[in-house]
């Protein structure tokens, strides 16, 4: 009897997810039109292979990181859209710096950017790295990352969204048209 009650309750217990439309928001619509926007330009500027990103991190406290991260995962899933991450800036065709440039990684940032083909568009990713953020008068910090390598594109937020993320690559791509 109490194999069957379990059995019962394992099977035929009420669900405890929520459904996929709870979560949907007009953030997934505006994601998707970006997305495809940003696959059409690749698809015009590179011929359908895929743009190649570098991700550089010039001494931030990982949030940007991890709404980079995000982007990779099932939700926004930016390989669809042409877009992937790389692990060599030799590879890379755009170069996601974030956070301020600290003393320790100034030349890192600059090797990384020496390192990548040109023309390689630079976005600064974060209030760190577009002027420092809150660290921008410290001794340890060298300031934005236009401070020690050119930038094309700077998106706010501490730390920016995906999606918005994905506006600043969809720009620096009209830009470059």
């Amino acid at each position: 009897m109490k194999f069957q009650k379990l059995v019962n309750f394992l099977l035929f217990k009420p669900s405890v997810t929520e459904n996929y439309q709870s979560f949907a928001s007009k953030n997934d619509e505006d994601v998707e039109i970006i997305g495809q926007e940003i696959k059409q330009i690749i698809n015009d500027l590179y011929g359908g292979r895929s743009l190649r990103i570098r991700a550089v991190d010039g001494g931030s406290n990982n949030s940007e990181e991890i709404e980079l991260t995000a982007l990779n995962n099932a939700y926004y899933d930016i390989d669809r859209f042409g877009l992937s991450f790389v692990a060599s800036p030799r590879h890379a065709d755009m170069l996601f710096v974030t956070g301020p440039i600290t003393r320790n990684l100034e030349t890192a940032v600059r090797t990384t950017y020496e390192a990548a083909p040109k023309p390689c568009i630079v976005v600064a990713i974060g209030d760190g790295a577009i002027d420092g953020g809150i660290w921008q008068d410290s001794y340890a910090v060298v300031g934005g990352v236009d401070k020690v390598i050119p930038v094309h594109i700077k998106i706010p937020g501490d730390p920016p969204a995906p999606a918005a993320i994905l506006r600043g690559v969809l720009e620096a791509l009209k830009g470059k048209k």
